[in-house]
This record gives structure tokens, C-alpha cells and sequence, in this order.
């Protein structure tokens, strides 16, 4: 493809060279470049691309898309935000796949995951090719993607969305995240639907505030950005968002909403319920317990109905899903015991999970849990004092503590503990720790293990070591046996 018709699209300041050179291929990082590829240079928040472009042309870059003027003998086209410019050209690279698919994004602190899933299956269930791209991965026909980060960058993006294209993919399910947003890496999407769940505390390390936190939310809402709405009108964020997207669809449970749900009933095992949307009735059954399970429930079902799915459809596509991987997932029974996995790693995720699991507990509720390090450090001892209200005792350990000391981390959130009268003890090795709870487990006791979820490592001074808390308590339970 011509460098000018890769360019389209963009507010291009200056152009040197020729702008007809051709280009076999996009890149971000000088050390993958290959013969013919276009370089990419954007100012990042820790390097600067652009003092790389030089080795990237000597690794065969054919031309260079940039924000200030280089010294080097290929053609440039000069751009006012190089990282702005990223999604737009793979895009056009690619010749727009996401023309071609429905794509259904899903932002929200908590719960995309499990509405990605819970999509995915109520489309599969009317028939459809479907695809989920998010915190577990990419899962498209019989193909499966390690995840990286919850929303991928633009050039890898739009590289998934084209072969999703060519495996005959119709429905795209994908986490959209606040820095996604922020950066702009899926500009030029038109999404079919976009579905907001909740807005919490997390990310601050970042973002600084809620307010701007919420901001890069509210990005996926815009008029020509989505072409339907879906929102949870029992969030305080949500509310807003329905002044800002008044032609959105609602869901909840407290709040009048255009789909709710009726005779709830929770067991250990699972959700039932009575949905109404928009004043359609059906049984409905779910394999997850939790109310947040049931948000996120309805928040699937509403956007499958809007899009033509048949409540038949829905309900089916629900019924057969039998959990998330590390959402609340039930991965053993032990003496009697159960114990869940789950990713809850905010205060309010935390929160949720264990308000749920201390009503279906008949015995002890035991939770251990740590806080990752090089994040936002508020929200450790609120974290803390979430887990000591609801549990009967604490195994406070680590949770990718990254750069920082894991005691650093543990001492935070002590802190909130403190202002509880509960029982616990710190035991930095995950590992251990997780050994020391299950060894603790009688008959009717549950034990939730959070923070990691479906996460296969832990990070410790930027090294990733294999690690999968369903798979090390697996392990810890038959070595007990």
C-alpha cells in the first residue's frame, strides 16, 4: 500500500519525500521492524519512539510517520500527535475490517469480562460466529490470543479484526478500557452497541481523579462513536451518562430501567431470576452467583435483544454458560469446603464478592488477597477494611507487587484492617499463603482467593513468573490428600 493512501485520514503538517513509496507493513517498535514497514514515532509517557527512528531505518523502515522533523534519508509524513495517528493507519492498512463486523464494546471498572462471555454465548447460542477480545485474551474460531493488555494496541488490533474477517467472524465482543480510550486506540471503530456497567474506584495512579477517570469512559458514548447505548442506571456514572446519551437503552435492578429483573434467588451454585426487557418476561437461570452477576446479566441480554436476539436466544445462551475463568469461579470443593477464584481486585469488586459469598457461607468465610504494587496505593486500605467487614479471617499476601516491596504493599493495607476487629495474619509468598488458608478449610467454610483470577503469572521486579492461583490450589489440595 502507497504511504498516501496510509496517511488518509490524518492532519498530516508537512510531508518529505515521496509519497507514493510503497509500504509492506506498520510498526511501533524499532526492534521489530522489518524491510519495507512503516515506523510509527510517538512521544510515550517513559521514551520517546522518535529517537529510535534512526534504527529502525536501518533495520530496513521504509518511510516514517512522526511529529517533528527527522534527519534521515526516507520520506516522512509529519503529524501533530503521533500516537493519535496509530489507530488510523491500521486501519486504513488493513482496509477497515471493523466495517465489515458488528463490534459490541463493553467499558466499565468491573464486569466487562463476564459480559463479553455472557454475549458471547447468547450469540452463539442464535447462531453466530462470535469473538471476544479482553482480559483473558482473544477467542475466535478454534484460535486463542494470550492476553497482553485488556484492549489491544491499535496495529495488532486492527491485524486480529482483519483475520476475524477472513475466519468468517460476525459479532465482536471487546473490553474497552479507560486507557484504550484515553490513547485512542480504537479511533475510527463505529461500535454497533456500547455497554457501560459501572465506574469505581481504580486506575487513579493514572487518571488522578473519578472525574477523569469517568472522562475517557464517556468516550465510547458519543454519538459517532456508537450506535446504541446501553447503560446501568443504578450507577451514579451511569445516571450521568443518560443525560449525555438520552436515546440509551437501561438496565438495573433498583432504578427504573428498560430491562430489570423480578424474583431473584441466589444459591452457592447460582443465580435465578424473572427478566422483563422492555416488558418481554422469561425464566432465567445463571451458573454464577453474585447480584453483580445478574447486572451483568442483564446488561448482555438488553444489548442482544436491541440487536434482534430472541429471548428464547438469550435465556438459552445464559443457561449454558458455565463461568468465567477467575470470575467468581468455584475451582474446588475441600473438606467439604468450597473455594473461589476471583478477580476482584477494587474495593468495590472485593466488596461485591464477599457481600455475596458471606450470605451463602455456613461456616467461616475466609479471603486472602493482596494489592499490586506500583498502582494506585489508595484504595489499599480501603481494601483492607472492605475484607475485614465481611470476613470472618484474612490472609493479607502479595499480588504483582512489580517494583515494590511486597511489605510496603501489605503494610497498606493492614491500615484499613486495623480499623476492623477481624483476625488475620501476612504471609508475602502467594504461594504459601494460599497453602496456610486451604489448610484452615472445615465443612461449610468458603474461602475466596482474590486479586488474580485467571491471571498466569506474577509480576516481581519486572519478571513475569508462571503462576495461576486455580492451578497452585489444585496442586496444594492433592498434595494434602
Amino acid at each position: 500500500m502507497k504511504l498516501r493512501n496510509l496517511i488518509k485520514g490524518l492532519k498530516v503538517l508537512k510531508t518529505h519525500g515521496d509519497a507514493d513509496t510503497e509500504i509492506s507493513g506498520i510498526c511501533t517498535d524499532s526492534r521489530r521492524v522489518k524491510e519495507g514497514d512503516l515506523f510509527i514515532c510517538y512521544e510515550g509517557e517513559k521514551e520517546d519512539s522518535h529517537e529510535y527512528a534512526a534504527e529502525a531505518c536501518a533495520r530496513g523502515a521504509a518511510a516514517i510517520v512522526c511529529s517533528r522533523e527527522l534527519g534521515l534519508d526516507v520520506p516522512q509524513a509529519i503529524v501533530g500527535d503521533g500516537r493519535a495517528a496509530i489507530a488510523v493507519i491500521a486501519r486504513n492498512f488493513y482496509n477497515f475490517p471493523d466495517k465489515k463486523l458488528k463490534i459490541i464494546g463493553i467499558t466499565g471498572t468491573n464486569g466487562k469480562t463476564t459480559t463479553s462471555y455472557m454475549l458471547k454465548s447468547i450469540f452463539e447460542a442464535d447462531g453466530n460466529s462470535c469473538a471476544v477480545i479482553g482480559t483473558l485474551g482473544i477467542a475466535y474460531a478454534n484460535k486463542f490470543v494470550s492476553p497482553e493488555l485488556t484492549t489491544p494496541d491499535p496495529v495488532f488490533l486492527f491485524c486480529l479484526l482483519d483475520d476475524m474477517v477472513k475466519c468468517g467472524v460476525k459479532y465482536v465482543f471487546m473490553e474497552v478500557s479507560a486507557h484504550a480510550l484515553y490513547f485512542g486506540k480504537v479511533d475510527g471503530i463505529f461500535f454497533d452497541a456500547a455497554i457501560f456497567t459501572n465506574l469505581t474506584q481504580d486506575h487513579l495512579d493514572f487518571f488522578g481523579d473519578m472525574k477523569s477517570y469517568g472522562e475517557s469512559k464517556k468516550l465510547l458514548f458519543s454519538a459517532d462513536r456508537s450506535r446504541l447505548a446501553i447503560i446501568n442506571s443504578d450507577d451514579e456514572f451511569g445516571a450521568e451518562l443518560t443525560k449525555y446519551r438520552q436515546d440509551a437503552l437501561t438496565y438495573g435492578l433498583e432504578n427504573p430501567a428498560d430491562t430489570f429483573a423480578i424474583d431473584l434467588s441466589e444459591d452457592v451454585d447460582g443465580t435465578s431470576f424473572v427478566i422483563n426487557i422492555s416488558d418481554e418476561l422469561y425464566d432465567i437461570r445463571l451458573n454464577m452467583p453474585a447480584i453483580h452477576n445478574v447486572y451483568n446479566a442483564l446488561a448482555a441480554a438488553t444489548c442482544a435483544h436491541a440487536l434482534g436476539v430472541s429471548t428464547e436466544a438469550i435465556a438459552e445462551g445464559l443457561a449454558v454458560l458455565k463461568g468465567v475463568n477467575g470470575r467468581l469461579e468455584c475451582v474446588a470443593v475441600f473438606r467439604g469446603a468450597r473455594i473461589f477464584v476471583d478477580f476482584a481486585h477494587t474495593p468495590d469488586g472485593l466488596e461485591k464478592s464477599l457481600s455475596c459469598l458471606k450470605k451463602l457461607c455456613d461456616n467461616r468465610l475466609y479471603c486472602l488477597f493482596g494489592c499490586g504494587g506500583n498502582r494506585d496505593v489508595t484504595k489499599r486500605p480501603i481494601m483492607g477494611e472492605i475484607a475485614g467487614k465481611y470476613a470472618d479471617f484474612l490472609i493479607i499476601t502479595s499480588d504483582n507487587p512489580r517494583f515494590e516491596d511486597p511489605y510496603d504493599i501489605i503494610s497498606g493495607i493492614e491500615e484499613g484492617v486495623k480499623r476492623t476487629n477481624v483476625a488475620y495474619v501476612t504471609i508475602s509468598d502467594r504461594e504459601m499463603a494460599t497453602e496456610y488458608a486451604v489448610n484452615l478449610l472445615k465443612e461449610g467454610d468458603i474461602l475466596l482467593v482474590a486479586g488474580k483470577g485467571g491471571e498466569t503469572y506474577q509480576e516481581i521486579m519486572g519478571i513475569k513468573h508462571s503462576y495461576n492461583d486455580n492451578t497452585v490450589i489444585k496442586k496444594i489440595i492433592g498434595n494434602i490428600i
